[in-house]
């Protein structure tokens, strides 16, 4: 069986765009266009949208998705490499949770520095911001 763009964008639950965006970008192969001029996906084309969709809300890159991608039909590759990479992007989000961790408190101090008050010339958060 196989659908039309429409149908998969509605069974993934993404936008025809995001489809054609993806293709683009090389994580789903662009269908050929038969005589009547539709391109026909194959059925599990949802499914593989849905995965992407997923490891992006789970802060995977493009690229990075494309290697899960591979690494799904890599016979030559194992439980643990997927598991290395999952291991190495919890790392990178722990990194960036420790900036996001100094940028608020940075933000709180100068915030609690300034009045509120008075004209912008003599605002704390916008003198700290220029030093």
């Amino acid at each position: 069986m196989s659908l039309k763009i429409g149908e998969v964008a509605e069974e993934a639950g993404v936008g025809v765009e995001t489809i054609r965006f993806y293709e683009r970008k090389g994580l789903i192969e662009r269908p050929h266009r038969p005589m009547s001029g539709f391109r026909q996906y194959e059925a599990d084309m949802p499914r593989r949208i849905r995965f992407i969709r997923q490891a992006q809300e789970l802060g995977f890159s493009l690229r990075e998705i494309r290697e899960l991608l591979e690494l799904r039909v890599d016979p030559n590759v194992s439980c643990a490499d997927v598991r290395a990479r999952a291991i190495a992007k919890i790392a990178e989000v722990d990194e960036k949770l420790g900036r996001l961790s100094r940028m608020r408190a940075t933000l709180g101090e100068i915030t609690r520095s300034c009045a509120g008050e008075g004209p912008t010339s003599g605002c704390a958060i916008l003198v700290a911001l220029d030093e």
